[in-house]
């Protein structure tokens, strides 16, 4: 019996981009990603492994080598139309956010479980790793077109933030594709 269970849920590819290597946030729009293993290569979150961060200080002192989940940032539109009309804006670019993929369709998808997957048409697969919570770096980018609202970025993605993911089946994704949605066939946990 799988582990993991299809969904009648499907994720439509209307944005994707990349973050240069070493250079700030924000991403450039594309439209299609070459996935492999290290996730999108000469990116600023690529590799199989990756130094750890503020997100898991409580494990590791910062610097520590650690296995890369966090080699995509996948985005809800429907959650960025929310955050848009909380900061009175009409839109917010995902490329100021440093998004990789934005999907329509999956609802309530910053909280979609971890170890979920989504599936391409041509078999490439992404592992959900945990919720992206929101930090002031999208707001610095917000600022620099929309003065005075970067800001009101961190409260309004509060929940909504999306996702980080990492490469389980190497790939190509492309504007319009779909991705299925399969969750763990689990309960949730109840200590």
């Amino acid at each position: 019996m799988p582990v993991l269970l299809e969904t009648e849920f499907v994720g439509e590819i209307i944005w994707a981009g990349a973050t240069a290597a070493g250079g700030g946030l924000a991403s450039e729009m594309t439209d299609q990603l070459e996935l492999g293993f290290h996730g999108l290569t000469g990116v600023r979150h690529a590799g199989e492994n990756r130094a750890s961060c503020v997100r898991v200080s409580n494990l590791y002192p910062k610097g520590t080598e650690i296995r890369n989940v966090r080699q995509l940032s996948i985005l809800s539109a429907e959650e960025l139309e929310l955050i848009a009309a909380d900061m009175g804006l009409e839109a917010v670019n995902p490329a100021d956010l440093g998004a990789n993929l934005v999907l329509k369709g999956i609802p309530d998808f910053t909280f979609v479980p971890p170890s979920s997957r989504l599936q391409a048409p041509d078999g490439t697969v992404l592992t959900i790793d945990m919720e992206n919570r929101p930090c002031i770096f999208p707001g610095k980018e917000i600022e620099k077109s929309h003065a005075g609202f970067g800001p009101k970025f961190k409260p309004a993605a509060r929940n909504r933030r999306g996702v980080t993911a990492w490469v389980e089946r190497p790939g190509a994704l492309r504007i319009g594709d779909k991705l299925k949605l399969f969750i763990p066939d689990q309960r949730a946990w109840a200590p």
